[in-house]
Order: C-alpha cells, then structure tokens, then sequence
C-alpha cells in the first residue's frame, strides 16, 4: 500500500516519541541520531509533540563547548493509556502514564463455558471501569484503549475474524466494546502486543531482527524485521503456533493436527502431564494457571515426573524454535506471556539445549536466546504503546484538514503563503521526503 506523506509523519512523529520515552531526558541531537531523521526534522516533530503536552522541556545540557543543548523528556502527566490483554482464560487490564508507567491493575477471570463475545466484553467493561477508578485519572485524559486479543484481527475495521480456542467467527468485537468504553479502540493481537513490548522496553530493544515467542493458552511469533514489527500483507504474520511440528499429531483447535501450539501451549502441556503420570497430583484438569505454577514448584523441588514434563515440553518447543532461527536468523528470540515467565530458568534451559541439536550452527552462533524481562503484562504493554500510535494518527489526520483550510485559495493564510518567503526544510525536508525512521 503506497504511503502518503501523512503517513510518514505520523510514523517519525512515534518514532521519536518512543525515543524520548526510552531516553528521557534527552535532546534533539541525540534523537536525531538515534532516529536517522535530519535534525531539522527531529525539531519540528518535538515542537508539535510540545504542542500535544505529551513532552516538555527540561532544561540544557553543555555540548563540548558548543550551545548548550536542550532536554526535551515526556511528560508523564500528559495523558492515560490503557492496555487490555485478553487471554482464553482471564482478562488483565493495566492503566499507564505517558511515560509507560502502571498506575493500576485489574483482572477478570474467564471460566470454561464463559467465552461468548458478550461475556468476554462485560469482562473488558468491568476491568477497564476498575483501572480507571483505582488509577484516579479522569476518563477523558485516556488517550486510548489497546485491546490485544487472541487469533486473527483485522486492525482496520475492528473484527476478531477468528479466535480458534474460542471459535469465533468475524465477530465485530471493537464495535461490542464502543458501547461500553467511551475512549479511542485499537485491536490487535498478542503476537504483535509482545513483540512491541519488548522492541521499547525488553530483549528486542536495540536490535534489527527478534523473535518474540508468545507462551500462553494459545501459541505464536511476533517477528521485529529491518528494525521494525512485521505483520504481513493481511496483519497475520506469526501463527507459528499453527505450524506442523508432528504429522497426524494432536488435534488443533484450528483443525489441523500436530500444531506447535498443541505440544507447548498450556493444554498442551498439560497433556504432556497426563500421557505421563495420569494421577499425577500436579495436575488440575480444569485449571490451567494451576497446573502450570504446579510444575514450576515441583520442578524447583526436584520433582522428577515435573522435571520430565519440562524436558519434554521445551524439547517440542526447541524443534520449533530451531525453524525459527534457521528461517529467519534472529540476533534474540524471547521467550514471553505466562507460561514462560512461571516456568523461567528451567524451561530456558532446556530449551536452548535441545535448540543446539536442531538449529544450523551457522545462524544459531548470532541468536541469544532469553527469558522476557519486561517487568508487567507485556501484552498489556504492548496494547498500550499501539494506543498511543494510534492516538498520534488522530491527531495527524485531524490537523491535516485544518491544514489544508488554512491554505486553500482565497484563504487569509493562503495569501500569507504565498508572500511570505520559501521555509526551511522541516518535516519533509528533501533528506527526510518518502523516509520513515525505524518504527513499529
């Protein structure tokens, strides 16, 4: 799709904010080069975010004996946004400031038979009401609302075209939501949530190609390529989860057998569990939360019917990974979401033992593979930071058409234009015109 030069602002114009958030303070210098944008342009994009009251300016910095620099940094107290991570088996919401800090927390079990999308939305409704009162903020400082949601999403028009574990069908989920939270909706999903989560704030930060391994109910792959988040030509890229790992293997909910996800997602190992001790007090068969944090505490006890399990699980998830690492040469794959984080050290371990027997030793030799250390729900994160996006292309397509007011013919200003003399180069200057800084 061809880009307009709308498009590309919008995109510096995120770019540099999430640089400001990452190094506040900070000054248009250092933005400059760590953005690739012309200084110029880095200017103008920080005044009109001074304009938003999203940053402000905090005083100068000596230059090796040149002008003392100005410090720009976000002002934290700018605005709200809130992240939704909805997951087959709970709804975790977390309210941040502008500089992506979390002022409160809610959560909302889904229990087996409670996944009509009505009840998943009310779950939402309620969680979202919470945070917002808890937090103290008024409703109308919320700048956005991220809602990551498993499967399929069409980011444009707001469906959940299809959730497998819950078999939804294009269900109009951003418009179920509308009625109930009066603030600005983004829908993605977890792989692409995650995946932003860690280029700002975790492993992927600093780094041009990334994997994200997504451990929950449901399994995937946010992919980070060239610098920036992949989602392909319809925002599907990364159901890896949904690649063969055994032929005539497990039955998927996606109607395929032998799904990666059926081997390493929690359902999976849980009857990891059960093919090898059916009895096995570890096990809750209706619980998957509990079954998990089970194995992480037998594990850490020595447990060998737990420590088996593990090494089974990460050794299907290691197959998998090998494929990613061959195919597509990541400099960190992240292993991330729940699962990963109560299992941690013991399945990262197995995991990057049983890689090297898989992976070719030329392209493993530059990947590192580690644990998330985002410190909250990175989905929740994640969902956050595309709010904020998305909060950054309402202004840019509001102040357009009062741009192109102001200049039509006949206009005050449009005579004002034509007499005043030729401007610098500034946010389309000739170095920066059809270039966008790195972004996701």
């Amino acid at each position: 799709m061809k880009r307009t030069s709308r498009d590309i602002r919008t995109a510096n114009r995120y770019e540099v904010l999430r640089q400001i958030i990452a190094r506040s303070p900070t000054s248009r210098q250092e933005l400059a080069a760590a953005t690739g944008l012309s200084l110029a342009t880095v200017a103008t994009l920080v005044g009109e975010l001074l304009d938003l009251r999203m940053i402000t300016e905090v005083g100068f910095e000596d230059s090796a004996g040149g002008r003392p620099r100005g410090l720009v940094a976000v002002d934290a107290a700018g605005g709200a946004l809130i992240g939704v991570d909805i997951a087959e088996t709970y709804v975790h919401v977390e309210l941040f400031d502008l500089a992506l800090n979390v002022l409160a927390r809610a959560e909302e079990d889904i229990r087996p038979g409670e996944s009509l999308p009505e009840q998943v939305v009310a779950r939402v409704a309620a969680a979202v009401d919470r945070v917002v009162a808890r937090a103290g903020v008024e409703t109308a400082r919320v700048l956005g609302v991220g809602v990551s949601v498993p499967g399929q999403v069409d980011r444009d028009t707001g469906v959940a075209e299809y959730a497998p574990n819950w078999d939804w069908h294009d269900v109009p989920l951003r418009d179920l939501l509308s009625a109930r939270i009066d603030r600005p909706l983004h829908l993605d999903n977890p792989l692409r949530a995650c995946a932003v989560a860690e280029l700002w704030f975790g492993a992927a930060r600093g780094h041009g190609d990334a994997v994200v391994v997504n451990l929950g109910t449901g399994v995937g792959a946010g992919l980070v390529l060239g610098g920036a988040l992949h989602r392909g030509v319809s925002n599907s890229a990364g159901e890896w989860g949904h690649t063969t790992l055994v032929l005539d293997g497990r039955l998927c909910h996606c109607g395929n057998h032998g799904c990666v996800e059926t081997y390493v997602g929690a359902p999976g190992i849980m009857q990891n569990l059960r093919e090898h001790s059916p009895r096995s007090p570890l096990l809750h068969p209706e619980d998957q939360t509990a079954t998990v944090d089970a194995l992480a505490r037998a594990v850490a006890a020595g447990d060998p019917v737990a420590v088996k399990v593990v090494r089974d699980t990460a050794r299907y998830l290691a197959a998998g990974i090998a494929d990613l690492v061959n195919l597509l040469n990541p400099e960190v794959v992240v292993l991330s979401s729940w699962v990963a984080a109560r299992l941690g050290e013991p399945l990262l371990d197995e995991v990057r033992e049983a890689v090297a027997r898989h992976a070719l030793r030329r392209p493993l030799a530059s990947t590192r593979i580690v644990l998330s250390p985002v410190p909250t729900d990175p989905v929740c994160l994640g969902a956050a930071t595309l709010a904020l996006e998305g909060a950054l292309q309402a202004v840019g397509q509001r102040s357009a058409p009062r741009a192109a007011a102001a200049t039509a013919p006949g206009s005050a200003s449009a005579a004002a234009a034509a007499a005043a003399p030729a401007p610098a180069p500034a946010a389309n200057s000739a170095a920066d015109r059809g270039r966008t800084a790195p972004s996701t």
